[in-house]
């Protein structure tokens, strides 16, 4: 049990790790409910000012005109994904945002992309909880089709990240990184 007086949902934001008999567990399953419940709505949407009210619902800001977000988009919660200006993202993304995403301006994201902020222990007796890490994408950042940011990780300005790379650990300013795990193969 945790020791902590914070709400659950600073707790996430802070990394805690939250396991899944923590007493506050249920509002973060509240919170997933009602997302999807919006979700559902958004990829339903037949325009784009449409699918942006959506999202902008799930999100709790409204997101700025000069942002695009194509459908189908997933995300588990929502809440802790921040959007700025000017950034695209394409079809058939998923984020998993319950540690917080954060997407400055002029960011371009694939389709198919991947941004997950969570993942569990690995002893098998500790499994059952949540290990968050923040994902920040910074400005003038290119996410390549297929590729997968993990938790924690920073994408630095102007760098680029190939298709169907798996992003382990920070990416420096204008950089290219492809592979599994991602390196940087070029400096920009």
């Amino acid at each position: 049990m945790h020791t902590s007086t914070n709400d659950i949902f600073t707790r996430m934001l802070a990394g805690e790790t939250i396991p899944f008999s923590d007493p506050d567990y249920p509002k973060i399953m509240e919170a997933v409910s009602q997302t999807m419940r919006i979700a559902a709505q958004l990829n339903t949407s037949t325009n784009i000012d449409e699918a942006r009210a959506y999202l902008s619902e799930i999100i709790g800001v409204s997101i700025d005109a000069s942002t695009t977000v194509f459908i189908p988009f997933y995300t588990n919660f929502g809440r802790f994904i921040q959007l700025g200006k000017n950034v695209f993202i394409n079809h058939d993304c998923t984020f998993l945002d319950l540690g917080g995403i954060t997407i400055e301006d002029y960011v371009m994201i694939a389709p198919k992309v991947s941004l997950i902020t969570e993942s569990h222990p690995l002893p098998s007796q500790e499994r059952q909880a949540l290990v968050l890490g923040k994902i920040l994408i910074k400005k003038n950042a290119w996410i390549g089709a297929n590729a997968t940011i993990l938790p924690g990780v920073t994408i630095g300005e102007n760098s680029v990240v190939a298709a169907g790379s798996v992003v382990t650990k920070d990416v420096p300013d204008n950089t290219v990184v492809a592979g599994v795990p991602a390196r940087v193969i070029r400096v920009l």
